[in-house]
């Protein structure tokens, strides 16, 4: 069986693959419908896989992880409180738990390439914040 590392590490690989794909933020309004909803989708591959690896963490660490509707948003609370990652990953972290929610729950159609924007020029960003808690959380 796989060890925390190594399934963490593969979620890592699984978040690197799915923003290689992802469209230039200044390339998304001339996006069709159907492209847009692709940019979408990783979008929401990338926060996913964020879950997976806060999940996976906390199981090893014996942090809970609540159940119920708003199970989402206490995860991150749970891995701030715990320091698993920083607050200022944790607020960058919000925006796109927000767009997982809207996404997962809304229509293609109602997808906005200027709200989409700000989410694609700090993923990169966000990833390297998120990476790097973990990589000290996994020493500690």
């Amino acid at each position: 069986m796989a060890s925390a590392r190594e399934k963490i590490e593969a979620e890592f690989e699984n978040i690197e693959l799915a923003l290689a794909d992802l469209p230039k933020a200044d390339s998304l309004s001339r996006l069709s419908a159907l492209e847009l909803a692709g940019a979408g989708a990783i979008i929401h591959n990338f926060y996913n896989g964020v879950e997976n690896v806060l999940k996976q963490l906390s199981i090893t660490k014996g942090f809970p992880i609540e159940q119920g509707p708003s199970w989402h948003s206490n995860l991150i609370e749970t891995c701030l409180s715990n320091q698993t990652i920083s607050m200022a990953t944790g607020m960058m972290l919000r925006k796109y738990l927000a767009f997982r929610h809207f996404f997962s729950h809304g229509y293609s159609f109602d997808l906005n390439a200027k709200r989409m924007i700000p989410l694609i020029e700090k993923i990169r960003e966000t990833y390297s914040s998120f990476k790097r808690d973990i990589e000290k959380a996994l020493k500690n």
